[in-house]
């Protein structure tokens, strides 16, 4: 993931950014969080396209089928504003690496086993894509992101929305127009034909072809483009290195006419059905554990900047330019930590308790003093005690009044 430029937004809708994934020629794919906390991928559609209100029209279509597919094998549909000035989709972020990651630079070319398993997954997150009425058009290693409990395929439907952008009125693609990813091509796409769901099954089996020997079956574009595509359109794959079941299967699904390629219910019953156990080499696993530690440090970039640079920005707002006291002009807190108060003294609430009986009343603080009456005073008779004071209740003992002496 790299850093924000100065050019990228710091909110896309509800979702803050945190970082960059990826760009493509449909947008920039952005690292973002949610208002409550999740974590999902943003992808940003690139203004020149936003312009044209075909594709505006079928983007809002594909967004809306894509929402009906399930999560289980691929990355759910979570938001999206299609009326926006630069449209967006908002997707559960994959936690893991891409299937081009793993072949090219940490592991290699995958174990048998682990591709028989990357099959199955990947047959699984097709049958409900197209469940949902949709086609991939661009399965490529890329767009298979690798998980412990199986590949998940992302981007699906999206590659439809910019087949509005090159179509003609009857739905075929404009000469000299490429929709797709050379080297992960179906040749109906190669031709500008009608896609259909088959199309999908040739990219199936060039992804495994990849994944299981490490290079693409039709060669690379260092020949040319034109080049790879008449390969794709004409020549047969090389899938050299490949034997028994693996190699049927692949060779099935690279059969240049749409009707000669197995559907997904068959591909379906010569998969293993389930992935189970541990279906990645260890070195794989590790790297998932690395790319996991990684996410949780790149979460929150900008806090990271304002603490290398002593700035501490709030990063739980968007950042606006604007200080907010004392502060450094880009939205932070001040350098200095506000004065502590101390806390106010609670006051007693007045007592309510009855007063003993014969005890004089408090005098009022600033009340001039009255001089006691003589039949306030206390008889001199010898005969006459002094008043005690009744003992309350709550077993507290009262002051008790000292006895005068008589002047008598």
């Amino acid at each position: 993931m790299d850093r924000l430029d100065t050019g990228d937004p710091r909110w896309i809708g509800g979702y803050r950014l945190l970082g960059r994934l990826g760009e493509g020629g449909m947008g920039r794919v952005y690292l973002a969080r949610s208002e409550r906390g999740r974590t999902v991928a943003v992808k940003a559609v690139r203004g020149e396209l936003a312009r044209q209100p075909d594709f505006r029209r079928r983007f809002a279509q594909e967004i809306t089928a894509a929402q009906r597919v399930g999560a289980d094998w691929t990355a759910p549909v979570l938001d999206a504003d299609t009326e926006a000035a630069e449209p967006w989709v908002a997707t559960g972020y994959i936690a893991g690496p891409s299937l081009t990651e793993v072949v090219d630079r940490d592991y290699g070319p995958l174990p048998e086993h682990s591709v028989r398993a990357l099959a199955t997954g990947l047959v699984k997150a097709l049958t409900a894509i197209h469940a949902a009425g949709l086609v991939h058009r661009d399965l490529k290693p890329s767009n298979v992101l690798i998980t412990i409990d199986g590949p998940r395929v992302i981007d699906f439907g999206i590659a439809r929305a910019l087949d509005a952008t090159v179509q003609s009125s009857a739905g075929l693609t404009r000469t000299g127009a490429v929709i797709g990813s050379p080297g992960f091509m179906s040749p109906e796409q190669v031709r500008g034909e009608t896609v259909t769901p088959a199309a999908d099954v040739f990219c199936l089996g060039a992804v495994l072809a990849y994944a299981a020997t490490g290079r693409m079956p039709f060669g690379t574009a260092d020949s040319g483009i034109h080049a790879l595509l008449f390969r794709i359109a004409e020549e047969e794959p090389d899938l050299s290195g490949l034997s028994g079941p693996l190699h049927q299967l692949i060779s099935a699904c690279l059969t240049k006419s749409p009707g000669g390629r197995p559907t997904l219910e068959t591909l379906s019953a010569h998969t293993d059905g389930e992935i189970t156990g541990t279906w990645l080499p260890g070195e794989v696993l590790a790297q998932l554990g690395r790319h996991a530690v990684q996410l949780l440090d790149s979460e929150d970039p900008e806090a990271q900047a304002a603490t290398a640079t002593g700035t501490g920005a709030d990063v739980g707002q968007p950042v606006t330019g604007i200080g907010n006291g004392g502060g450094n002009g880009t939205g932070g807190s001040p350098s200095t930590p506000p004065p502590t108060r101390r806390p106010r003294r609670r006051r007693r609430a007045p007592s309510h308790r009855p007063r003993s009986p014969g005890r004089p009343p408090r005098p009022v603080r600033g009340a001039p003093a009255v001089a006691a009456s003589s039949a306030a005073r206390p008889s001199c008779s010898r005969t006459s005690p002094a008043p005690v004071r009744e003992t309350p209740r709550r077993l507290r003992v009262s002051r008790v009044t000292p006895r005068r002496r008589s002047s008598c």
